[in-house]
């Protein structure tokens, strides 16, 4: 898993249509969600936070945040691209979520893991293992927040089905383009190989380079997450859809 967010670190912005736009719109969104469901919170650890999307943008709101990624090349670019853009209070470092508790400790307010990270958890143990972690993080009262992509709507069997990412991307005189080829597994269809293509191609000498990275996910349907959820300690465990680009879980850690 790592090894694939190493090698996406230096294109990781060229997913989005506009990084620095997409900072300020998923903070504000999250903000949203945090402040219509958990008053009063202040402390943010972001359990996935690749190059520092979320991270960044929750500071940006007013939060205190510390962030951990499994990856060490993603953590390095979290920790130059924070200060570029006003953000120098952000505790940065290397943590699979799995050991989230016994890196970081507890009592925050909040807990998160967007963009779909959880699922690269191949196994329903594996999952509760991180959402207990994420459990232990939090004060009594605190929320979780968790965004994946919305499996119950994909096409869960089949092989080279491409998603593309968008639009081009022109940078430094390069021209980028994604995509995604999902190669599912049969015949439960649960989980599926995934590889990400950035084709990167030189607009002076017209060089074309294929960069290809390969992971691996597990195609979680919602009632399976709410009830690992449930099971690792949280209650009031809903979905919330149209608050994010990825269906939102919220739970909260009992005050008792």
């Amino acid at each position: 898993m790592s090894n694939f967010y190493d090698k996406l670190c230096p294109f990781y912005h060229l997913i989005f249509e506009d990084w620095d736009a997409s900072i300020e719109k998923q903070g504000s969104q999250l903000s949203a969600i945090i402040e219509s469901n958990w008053s009063q919170r202040q402390t943010v650890l972001d359990v996935s936070c690749g190059i520092g999307t979320q991270a960044i943008g929750l500071c940006k709101k007013g939060y205190r945040v510390t962030a951990s990624d499994l990856s060490v090349n993603e953590i390095e670019r979290a920790k130059q691209e924070a200060p570029k853009r006003g953000q120098t209070n952000i505790l940065f470092s290397v943590c699979d979520m799995r050991t989230a508790f016994r890196h970081h400790g507890g009592n925050f307010d909040i807990v998160i893991s967007c963009d779909n990270s959880i699922p690269h958890l191949l196994t329903d143990d594996d999952i509760l293992s991180a959402l207990q972690q994420m459990y232990f993080c939090l004060k009594p009262g605190g929320g979780c927040l968790i965004t994946i992509r919305d499996y119950d709507r994909e096409q869960h069997c089949g092989k080279n089905i491409v998603k593309p990412y968008g639009k081009a991307k022109i940078e430094n005189g390069k021209r980028y383009v994604a995509l995604q080829v999902w190669d599912f597994d049969e015949p439960n269809f649960q989980h599926y190989d995934f590889t990400l293509y950035m084709i990167e191609e030189d607009l002076n000498c017209k060089e074309v380079v294929t960069h290809a990275m390969h992971s691996r996910y597990y195609a979680i349907g919602s009632e399976k997450l709410i009830r690992l959820m449930q099971n690792a300690g949280f209650e009031n465990v809903i979905r919330l859809d149209e608050s994010f680009y990825q269906p939102v879980f919220i739970g909260t850690r009992p005050l008792t």
